[in-house]
């Protein structure tokens, strides 16, 4: 029941931004359109240009999604074409309002409210993504399985847990086999969608930092890591 709750209150929250993205988006491309015109361009023009501002911070934050989802943090470029769109976006908006104070924040909301919808909106799919991942993960054994090990005696346990207590020692204190062993696991472990586990997801398996797990992401995709 409360999955189900999640995944409503989830699709809910990305279906009203969605709604706010686009009537943010549809009001900031007529105050672009009519400042294009106003400068004497053609109609076609007119019509495209505004296109060019807001598909440039679609196309940023979806870079930025891209690198997020892959270990990394995104690199100059992404955020300098995000910041650049998003002035441009706010500058063109403001362009066309009445010269008060008032009229300039009313003229330069839509284009704020579209930046602020969209970002929001990548966080939640980025979160999905993050859950969807995480619930790819081995679980226990339960049923016959479970009650056939419980049935072996606890001394069995003991000596099988203090075996993998070794075994992890062992593969912490080598440091290649334990990036490779996370390497295969992460291809193991990939999303619905065939993407990754992020590097955050890698490192909280192995009980290791967040860079560890981008960085064995980041070789295991380069090559360095082939058995």
């Amino acid at each position: 029941m409360t999955r189900r709750a999640d995944r409503w209150i989830r699709r809910t929250t990305i279906g009203c931004v969605g709604m706010l993205a686009l009537i943010a988006g549809t009001v900031s491309y007529l105050h672009m359109h009519l400042l294009v015109e106003l400068h004497g361009q053609p109609g076609w023009v007119a019509a495209l240009t505004p296109l060019s501002v807001d598909g440039m911070i679609v196309a940023a934050s979806t870079t930025l999604l891209a690198d997020s989802r892959s270990g990394g943090r995104g690199g100059f470029l992404p955020w300098a074409l995000l910041v650049a769109g998003s002035a441009a976006s706010l500058a063109a908006n403001v362009a066309v309002a009445e010269p008060t104070m008032t009229g300039r924040v009313i003229a330069a909301w839509p284009s704020f409210s579209l930046i602020a919808a969209y970002e929001l909106l990548m966080r939640q799919v980025r979160r999905a993504a993050e859950n969807a991942a995480s619930g790819r993960r081995p679980r226990r054994p339960s049923g016959p399985v479970a009650s056939a090990r419980a049935a072996m005696g606890s001394e069995p346990a003991a000596v099988g847990r203090a075996q993998d207590c070794s075994a992890v020692s062992a593969r912490r204190a080598s440091g290649p086999d334990l990036r490779l062993e996370a390497w295969r696991w992460a291809q193991d472990n990939r999303a619905e969608d065939g993407s990754l586990p992020s590097g955050s997801q890698i490192a909280r398996q192995y009980g290791r930092h967040e860079r560890w797990g981008r960085l064995v992401k980041r070789s295991g995709l380069a090559g360095e890591l082939a058995a």
